[in-house]
């Protein structure tokens, strides 16, 4: 057993996972007889190599981080989250529909309101698992994992049932939205080769930085984390725990939802029939898990798996290495995140040195009040009767 400090320790448990993580997938690779260097090369190469690739690992990894900071925030408040997926795929759909219907509108105005309305698709999800939990405690675990199916099935029915036809191109694909609803930009794009890199990227980083600001500097931040670690406690000092809970699955949702407008209006220019719970949602939950849920490890870890991601396709055509060992490798970080209890086993925390009163034994440090009995008095050689 190693002792590190509890914040070293909050340092090598992400690192270690994610080297354990890329040993497995090298592992597997001699298994099937790839080479795992040269995977791994291409892998990186592919996905950081050119400004393309930059610009598209840039570009996979934005959606990442709102849905990785909406997951934060319900984990702070003590909620597990993983209605993601429906979040950010009523906020795509919500998006895109506003601009579709708006095509007339200015961009300063258009492209907000396109935001806003995602935002709040999302939040109001998030929300009715919110409200239940607070007023009927309800599993949210149960509810947001149905709720992503009935997201689902909704979009589905709406865009094909209830949008009008002048705004599809048919039954499962939407028109491009124009120019003043969307997130591209072109000086952006050609400066990263080309890519779909979009203004996503500007809103992400508001949004970190918005987090870290929530959490370390608002009373809403306090209270959110102190709902978390002890609902009870937070009662007893005056603190409401169903608002608190509301609230936190509102912002946790309405990050989310803007996750899917970042795709929507930035990366796809468009909305298209979902056949399953979008990945975005479910990556953003590991990129939370493996940063911590602190504002600088999302960002980093939205990074790392956008390289995984990009640079499979990389590795995928170079090396000639099967996609699914990016999905084996991810899915290996996730796994030895999730076991704490090895994690424990192998570092112990230091524990801090206990604190010593400056004074001597028996040196008078006031009255003593009829603590140690009616008739001691506290002197300098100690008490006496």
């Amino acid at each position: 057993m190693i002792k590190v400090s509890a914040k070293t320790k909050r340092y090598l448990v992400p690192i270690i996972s994610v080297i354990a993580g890329f040993l497995i997938g090298a592992i597997i690779m001699l298994i099937w007889s790839y080479n795992p260097i040269t995977a791994y090369s291409s892998m990186f190469a592919s996905a950081l190599g050119n400004m393309n690739g930059l610009g598209e690992t840039i570009r996979e990894a934005t959606p990442l981080i709102f849905t990785a900071v909406g997951f934060a925030i319900a984990s702070k408040a003590g909620f597990f989250n993983i209605g993601l997926p429906g979040q950010a795929q009523a906020g795509w759909l919500t998006s895109v529909w506003i601009v579709l219907a708006n095509p007339t509108l200015p961009k300063y105005i258009l492209l907000p309101l396109a935001i806003l309305a995602g935002a709040l698709a999302g939040a109001i999800v998030a929300g009715i698992a919110g409200f239940l939990r607070a007023y009927f405690g309800t599993n949210e675990v149960i509810t947001t994992i149905m709720l992503n199916y009935i997201v689902l099935y909704l979009c589905q029915y709406l865009m094909q049932q209830v949008m009008p036809e002048s705004l599809r191109n048919g039954a499962d694909t939407t028109k491009d939205i124009p120019a003043n609803g969307s997130l591209h930009l072109d000086w952006l794009s050609h400066l990263f080769g080309d890519s779909r890199i979009n203004a996503g990227i500007f809103l992400g980083i508001g949004v970190i930085l918005i987090y870290w600001f929530l959490m370390k500097k608002t009373t809403v931040g306090f209270e959110i984390k102190a709902v978390g670690l002890n609902p009870f406690a937070s009662r007893y000092a005056g603190i409401s725990a169903k608002k608190n809970i509301i609230l936190s699955m509102l912002l946790s949702g309405g990050f989310a939802g803007i996750g899917g407008v970042v795709q929507g209006l930035g990366t796809y220019q468009n909305y298209f029939t979902q056949t399953s719970s979008i990945n975005i949602g479910w990556d953003g939950l590991s990129v939370a898990l493996l940063g911590n849920s602190t504002a600088i490890g999302i960002l980093i870890a939205s990074l790392l798996f956008s390289i995984l991601k990009i640079g499979g396709l990389g590795m995928q055509t170079v090396a000639g290495v099967p996609y699914e060992i990016v999905s084996i490798v991810i899915a290996a970080i996730i796994f030895f995140i999730a076991i704490k209890y090895v994690f424990d086993l192998l570092f112990a925390v230091k524990k801090t040195a206990s604190y010593k009163h400056p004074l001597k034994k028996g040196t008078e440090i006031g009255p003593n009040n009829g603590v140690d009995g009616p008739n001691i008095k506290l002197q300098k050689e100690g008490p006496v009767l």
